[in-house]
């Protein structure tokens, strides 16, 4: 019997799929450079830091509130219609920010580029997308699909910031978000002119009204997230603040890697496998499996020893990842999908927020070794949540949607909500 090939390289045999993905990847790296970028060029122009935080928060709400919206635009009309207007107007709020920072204008202009940079369009859940119309009766390649989208988020995550900060410190100030809102530009022309991969949008009587967040799994997959965001938002916070006052802040963009690191290689390796079980219950032990990858971390003494437990946190966000993105695929109705998932994005861009701000509190009250309690008990709550929803994830059944992975999936596993 012949060996059966790597996954991920039937998935790039699909046609489009590089394209799209590589797209995808353009239009994703402002996500993880935009707030960091507008924080390190106020701060380097005003000197205010306090101006800067409160700048990308606002992005970061502004987006909580919009990207919603948007994503559910798309899955009534298309992804060209909508995320090319979205893309110009943060575009064009990029930029009028960027010369209000430049001009000293009032803070009024500076707040007003940051809400319209909010606008900006989820394109990790427009690739999703795509990979979920193209893969929608392949299951097993669609779990290798969102894990490497989940590899993908990671590097963003790793270079992104990275360059901004390095542009705006190394060139000049404004380099780091005009550089984001360059990236958005092409990224977002480059997937909107791929018509082939494109799901097709659906009828308004499709939607059935309301929004996906009425879904009742899909509000605790949001609600757990929130808090994992918590995880993420207070680990960047007070990992640079425990290398500060180790005497080698410089390290700390090194530690977050080593971090992104340990999820990349989890998630590649679990998009190889072919987990068995419900989705529901392999989530419930995911998120479970991050809240006890927290304690390691109250008991790092030292950089080294910090570097092995970030790492070894790390390699619990990847599969936690792909298996939400496929429980929400499986309990939201294909006409929604969109919308499903730029939620879940949305609960973890809220809890970054959450996160950074009670981080920052707990460094200045307590300092950095004692602050690493904020992650641990961010995730004690997601795993609660988890708990208590737990049952919301098998209350109901699975959509049937036709020419969807559920329809393809009597061979692979039971889903969660035919469970009796």
């Amino acid at each position: 019997m012949a060996r059966p090939s790597s996954p991920y390289r039937a998935l790039f045999a699909a046609p489009g799929s590089r394209t799209f993905s590589a797209a995808g990847f353009l239009g994703r790296l402002p996500l993880s450079m935009m707030g960091i970028s507008i924080v390190t060029m106020v701060s380097q122009l005003t000197g205010r830091y306090g101006l800067a935080g409160a700048l990308s928060a606002t992005v970061a709400l502004s987006s909580a509130a919009i990207s919603p919206q948007i994503s559910r635009l798309v899955d009534r009309h298309g992804q060209r219609r909508v995320i090319q207007p979205a893309m110009l107007v943060t575009v064009l709020a990029v930029a009028g920010l960027v010369t209000a920072a430049r001009l000293d204008a009032p803070e009024v202009l500076l707040f007003a580029g940051a809400v319209g940079a909010g606008a900006m369009p989820s394109v990790g859940a427009m690739v999703r997308a795509r990979w979920a119309h193209l893969l929608r009766s392949e299951p097993r390649l669609l779990h290798s699909a969102f894990s490497f989208e989940s590899i993908v988020d990671e590097c963003c995550f790793i270079v992104g910031p990275i360059l901004a900060i390095g542009l705006s410190t190394g060139v000049f100030p404004e380099a780091g978000p005009l550089l984001a809102a360059c990236f958005l530009l092409l990224g977002v022309t480059w997937l909107s002119t791929q018509r082939a991969t494109e799901p097709p949008p659906h009828p308004p009587r499709a939607h059935g009204g309301g929004s996906a967040l009425r879904t009742p799994g899909l509000q605790v997959l949001v609600g757990a997230f929130a808090f994992t965001g918590a995880i993420f938002g207070s680990i960047d916070v007070v990992t640079v603040a425990f290398s500060q006052e180790a005497g080698h802040k410089a390290v700390s963009s090194l530690l977050l890697a080593v971090y992104a690191l340990g999820s990349v290689l989890a998630g590649a390796v679990f998009g190889v496998l072919r987990p068995a079980g419900p989705p529901a219950r392999r989530w419930l032990w995911g998120v479970c499996a991050m809240a006890v990858s927290m304690i390691p971390l109250q008991l790092v003494g030292n950089l080294p020893s910090l570097a092995v437990a970030l790492f070894l946190a790390g390699m619990t966000i990847a599969p936690t990842m792909v298996t939400t993105m496929a429980l929400v695929e499986q309990l939201v109705p294909r006409a929604k999908l969109t919308e499903g998932m730029t939620w879940t994005s949305t609960g973890l861009a809220v809890g970054v927020a959450l996160g950074s701000s009670a981080a920052g509190w707990a460094v200045d009250t307590f300092g950095a070794g004692r602050a690493y309690a904020v992650p641990a008990v961010a995730g004690a709550v997601a795993a609660l949540v988890a708990f208590l929803g737990y049952r919301r994830l098998n209350s109901r059944p699975v959509p049937r949607r036709e020419g969807t992975v559920s329809d393809g999936r009597a061979n692979d596993e039971q889903p969660s909500g035919d469970m009796a």
